[in-house]
């Protein structure tokens, strides 16, 4: 049987969700953490606290929306994933603005776990609440729609191209807005009035920013939802085989190919989170770029521009080494590229060579982008052809619930070197420019590459590659109700 050649309109429409979906959560990473730590002051602890208490209600949240959506029975014209799509997208939206309405705290004050520190509790909560309910149901549909290779190919080149795009449009959107400064300094000496009249309009320049993403997001999620979503029909067969939320948790988490992968992902998501969340403080105290704020946004478009370009290439690397082995190369290449991060430093020849360094790590960056979601969806047909029945969204919520753990490891790693290095308080040690040097460093190149010899190493051991792979896909093709 031929297979359906996917029109173009189809692959940009779908490929429209990486704006609701990777522009929230990328903005989410790049800023929040910057925001609450030093412009609203939260404290280091604070900090740590409020993002292991999200991870742990992560725990409970993705893997249970995951499970919500498959035992959701169709609702006609709606069906179960676009259903879910609708009622997430606007409050996703709105949220992107009332993350950054809490005003600044006293930056000298001594006092914690005030109302900005549940204030920060609630909104990060709600944030993930209704962004895994979107992102599961956009991954799991994927899949169901591109039941092949090729289709999924050819469909998720859009959507890291338009990924690319918009993690661009989070991190420098606020950087045309909030000026001067991105990051005001802490100085006990500088006149109150002034330096509160500088976080105020900071805020509100973040405050514009949260608008901008929200009307991105509108808009491309009425497009993708309405008109790029097309679900089959399910049979009631299908829905009566799904197992109950307990039974299928046991399932996913007794796959030993799928933990293999997740644990994998995890640490590519955590290399990834990690450079986001520490890379403004990178550009500021390493670079020295303290008064433009738009070129720090224009040094990290650089490596998300070139990885965009570079999607092409890894569909070729793909054909011709399999999406196992390729992401392997990927990873492997992203270590060598982050270490020249540790060369540079506050001169303007450091400056200069740092686009070009950017520029280069984008091929890793493309790289882990563009397997990951392939492999996942083999892992998810591995499953189909065992169990009868299509689970996807359950496997992509306790994936979502895994690789979440990324974020608690790197506020963990963030808390553990800035308390070593005095920014346990957004007050830098600036009388040690060596170890406040050799800490940001440290955050954008040794962590970030122990995670990404641990992610090599774990997919070195997964198995569903080369002739099991392909005796997996022929078996599939026998039953073509599980595309």
């Amino acid at each position: 049987m031929s297979e359906r050649e996917i029109p173009l309109k189809e692959k940009i429409l779908f490929g429209l969700s990486a704006f609701p979906d990777q522009l929230t959560y990328q903005a989410f990473t790049i800023y929040v953490f910057t925001y609450y730590f030093a412009v609203v002051h939260l404290s280091m602890p604070e900090m740590w606290i409020g993002f292991t208490l999200w991870g742990i209600w992560n725990m409970i949240n993705d893997p249970l929306l995951g499970a919500l959506s498959e035992k959701t029975k169709q609702k006609g014209k709606l069906g179960k994933r676009k259903f879910y799509l609708i009622i997430s997208f606007i409050p996703l939206a709105l949220i992107m603005i009332f993350l950054f309405v809490i005003a600044a705290r006293n930056p000298l004050s001594s006092s914690k776990f005030t109302f900005h520190f549940w204030y920060f509790m609630f909104i990060i909560f709600t944030f993930e609440f209704f962004y895994t309910m979107f992102s599961v149901n956009t991954n799991a549909v994927f899949p169901e729609m591109f039941p092949t290779e090729n289709q999924r190919g050819a469909v998720n080149q859009f959507i890291k191209a338009f990924t690319m795009i918009a993690v661009i449009l989070a991190s420098v959107i606020p950087t045309f807005i909030v000026s001067p400064n991105l990051v005001p300094k802490i100085d006990p000496n500088v006149d109150p009035t002034g330096y509160s009249a500088e976080v105020a309009s900071i805020q509100s320049g973040f405050i514009i920013s949260g608008i901008v993403y929200a009307v991105i997001i509108l808009i491309t999620a009425i497009l993708f939802i309405f008109l790029g979503v097309k679900e089959k029909e399910e049979q009631i067969s299908d829905f009566e085989k799904r197992p109950g939320f307990i039974d299928s948790l046991k399932i996913t988490f007794s796959n030993r190919t799928f933990i293999k992968f997740t644990l994998g992902n995890m640490l590519i998501w955590y290399c990834f989170n990690l450079l986001l969340s520490v890379f403004p403080l990178y550009a500021v105290y390493v670079l020295g770029r303290t008064e433009d704020a738009f070129l720090i946004g224009v040094t990290l478009m650089l490596a998300l521009l070139s990885a965009a370009a570079l999607m092409p290439v890894q569909m070729r690397i793909r054909k011709k080494f399999g999406t196992r082995k390729g992401l392997m190369i990927g990873l492997g290449i992203w270590i060598v590229t982050l270490f020249p991060l540790t060369l540079l430093s506050n001169n303007e020849i450091s400056r200069t060579l740092s686009f070009l360094v950017f520029i280069s790590i984008g091929f890793g960056l493309s790289a882990a982008l563009f397997f990951v979601d392939l492999i996942h969806g083999d892992v998810i047909d591995q499953d189909a052809l065992k169990f009868g029945v299509r689970r996807a969204s359950s496997y992509y919520g306790v994936n979502a619930f895994i690789h979440r753990f990324s974020m608690i490891l790197g506020i963990t790693t963030i808390y553990i070197v800035f308390s070593g290095t005095g920014w346990s308080s957004y007050e830098p040690v600036v009388n040690n420019p060596v170890l406040l040097d050799l800490g940001i460093k440290s955050l954008m190149f040794l962590f970030p590459s122990i995670a990404l010899i641990g992610s090599i190493l774990f997919f070195k051991f997964y198995d569903l590659h080369g002739e099991k792979l392909e005796k997996m896909r022929q078996e599939l093709e026998k039953h073509p109700d599980l595309k």
